[in-house]
């Protein structure tokens, strides 16, 4: 059984596009013909790939041959850039899909990024999550490579340590004064409104289980922005963990004052697909760089 590359190659426009009839305009294709080479190669392989929602879906069998199409563009670029053609003004830029999650996203990923960008023909993709769920994205092959807390290498990738996120819990001086006058004490806490990024994010639940303390209905707002996260923090809407870079100006300044307690630690790896392509690995050098300037 073989996969016919062009297929495949329309199968990942699809998936990108969001849509049969945004993938034709992008191949320059009636919506008819996209629909038809999906269902030729669904025919050939005797397997759904797509699951026809808005966006559409892949399937277990559908996100092999995404990874697969994404694994020969990637490849194709190098080629091209043995060739002296891969970085041309008039050459198309690759997409490069990478995951990261939003503390980083918002801090020193970024300037990474814009490194690579004038050294390479290069645009990036980025899809904002959690650490502990950036990997599944390389596991599906939405993406190339991911800035995960999980340290063993998804099947089929290399893993390297960035470093440690650290963060600590803060709080404005008004906000203590009026929730925590006595101090972070577990009942003050208890009831003292926090700020959460979202109903996954675990970082102020492990603050408080290393406090000792347990609250079964905390009262929390929810900012899923990493800035609009710490502003809200610095604005007295709730207590929160920090990282360093969002927090150690207001801290010299008085703006925040720490809570105490113990540091919460989140280690960062790289995880990128194993091919041995010069362009992904490039990328993983600049981040990783970035990565030891910027986190402990």
């Amino acid at each position: 059984m073989e996969i016919p590359l062009d297929l495949a190659r329309t199968l990942l426009a699809v998936v990108d596009a969001g849509t049969f009839d945004a993938a034709a305009r992008e191949l320059l294709v009636t919506p008819s013909a996209v629909s038809q080479r999906v269902k030729q190669l669904e025919q050939r392989l005797g397997r759904v790939l797509l699951v026809r929602a808005k966006p559409v879906r892949t399937t277990d069998a559908g996100a092999a041959v995404v990874r697969l199409a994404r694994q020969l563009e990637l490849l194709e670029h190098d080629a091209l850039a043995a060739f002296g053609a891969g970085d041309a003004a008039s050459a198309r830029p690759t997409s490069v899909p990478l995951a990261v999650n939003a503390d980083s996203l918002g801090t020193w990923f970024l300037p990474a990024l814009a490194a690579l960008a004038e050294r390479h023909r290069v645009v990036f993709e980025l899809h904002r999550d959690d650490q502990d769920f950036t990997a599944a994205l390389l596991e599906s092959g939405t993406v190339m490579g991911a800035v995960t807390s999980q340290a063993t290498p998804v099947a089929g990738c290399l893993a390297r340590p960035l470093g440690v996120m650290r963060y600590e819990a803060v709080a404005t001086p008004g906000y203590v004064a009026r929730w925590l006058p006595d101090g972070a004490t577990p009942d003050a806490l208890a009831r003292a409104p926090r700020v959460d990024f979202d109903r996954r994010d675990d970082l102020q639940d492990e603050y408080l289980r290393r406090a000792g303390v347990v609250v079964e209905h905390p009262a929390r707002h929810f900012v899923p922005a990493s800035n609009d996260f710490a502003t809200a923090v610095k604005l007295g809407l709730g207590w929160g963990l920090l990282p360093g870079f969002q927090s150690a100006a207001e801290l010299e300044r008085g703006e925040l004052v720490r809570l105490g307690g113990e540091p919460v630690d989140v280690p960062l790896y790289w995880q990128q697909w194993n091919l041995g392509s010069p362009l992904l690995d490039a990328i993983a050098e600049g981040i990783t760089a970035e990565a030891r300037t910027a986190l402990d």
